[in-house]
Order: structure tokens, then sequence, then C-alpha cells
């Protein structure tokens, strides 16, 4: 009993101290992905944290190796640090995947469902789950699903906001960072795989619009930025 009593706060120190590493670990590749700056301020905005808790973590992941910090560059991973990323990239997504395909979950919801089940899903549940998914190479939102080896590479297109006046854009990923944007989003019909028309850009930074089915849609640039996909030739 009191091995017990030892045990399991050590136990949790540890569990705590993964999904840490493997949270900063995610967004960090998340962040250069899209090709915004990985800096102490955005990590900290991005995960809710104060700055000096994002400094702390910063310099104890440096000394694990999974990052380093160029002069003038922000942060970035290592070649180990962004193979543990995508490590719970894969596993986040394929989790999404299996939410909206098996149990019907809306997918402005299961993001922050993967966010809690990826750091606990061993490897021979993964396998189980890629297997029953056949093996699905995007996520519900579009993003690219990494393999479980060898090299990746996010492709998300251009943003919708790119795109010109008479366009016919072909949606392939919609960012699912903001749930009530996705609930809009999917309300419109605008999700992977459907194209859409698109028209004018109101003038003095007003709202772009798009035809989808026959309806005029308005969207504000915060939207189109979300929306990913390619202009069909």
């Amino acid at each position: 009993m009191e091995l017990y009593r030892l045990l399991v706060p050590v136990t949790l120190r540890i569990v705590l101290t993964t999904r840490a590493t493997e949270d900063y670990l995610k967004t960090i590749y998340g962040l250069a992905s899209s090709g915004e700056p990985v800096t102490t301020g955005t990590l900290a905005d991005r995960l809710g944290v104060s700055s000096p808790s994002v400094s702390a973590m910063i310099k104890r992941l440096e000394s694990e190796q999974f990052l380093e910090r160029p002069k003038g560059h922000g942060v970035r991973l290592t070649v180990q640090g962004e193979r543990a990323a995508l490590r719970v990239v894969r596993r986040h997504r394929l989790l999404e995947t299996f939410l909206v395909r098996v149990l019907d979950m809306p997918w402005e919801e299961v993001h922050e469902e993967a966010d809690l089940l990826e750091h606990a899903l061993s490897d021979r549940l993964e396998e189980r789950i890629d297997a029953a998914l056949d093996h699905p190479t995007r996520d519900p939102h579009g993003d690219p699903i990494p393999p479980r080896h060898g090299r990746h590479h996010e492709d998300w297109g251009q943003p919708l906001d790119g795109a010109a006046a008479g366009d016919r854009f072909r949606i392939e990923r919609v960012s699912d960072r903001d749930s009530d944007s996705l609930r809009y989003l999917h309300a419109l019909g605008m999700v992977p795989g459907v194209v859409i028309e698109v028209q004018e850009q109101a003038p003095f930074g007003g709202p772009r619009w798009v035809c989808i089915d026959g309806q005029r849609h308005a969207l504000g640039a915060p939207l189109t930025r979300l929306v990913h996909g390619r202009v069909e030739q």
C-alpha cells in the first residue's frame, strides 16, 4: 500500500509531462506547417498558457533534443522532434476520422475529443483503427494523415482568399481550429470535395462572394482563410 501511494503521484507526473510534451510538439508542427512564426508568444496564445511556462518548456524540449533555436527564427523541430510530432498528428487525425465515420459525431466536435484521446492511444489500437477505416489518407477536415513510416508533407493547396473572381475552386481542407466556423461552413455545404464558384470581392475589405449549388453566400476574410483547395483548370 505504501509503495502504491508512492508510485501513483510519480506515474501521474509522467503522464502529464508526456501529454504536455506531445501538445507542444504537435502545436509547433502545426504552426510551422501553416507558415506561422513559432515564437513564445504564438505558442502561449495557441496553447492558452503563460509566456514563462512556454519558455520553460522550450528550454526543456531543447535539452531533450526535440527543438532547436536558430538565431532570429524562433524555434523549430529537430528530426527527432518532427518524428515525435507526426506520431501525435497521425493519431489525432485517425481518431477524428474514426469519430466521424464510425460514431457519426459532427465534424465540429471531434477535434477536442481527439485532443483528449490521442495521448492514450496504444500502437496496437492505432493500427486496428487504421485498418478498420481502410487506411484513410485524409481526416474529415481534409488534413493529410501522416503514414506510420516514411516521409510526410502537409499539402493544403491555396487559401480561398487567394482565388480570383470567376475561379472554380475545389475545397480540399477546412481548418478545424474553430468549432463555430466549422459548423457554419458545414451548413453552407463547404466541405472537402465540393467545388464552389468564386465571385466578386466587396471593396474596402468587404466579404468575398461565392456560389455553392446555385446559392450565393458572403464570406468574411477570417472564414476564407480557413478554407484551402485548388483552382480547377
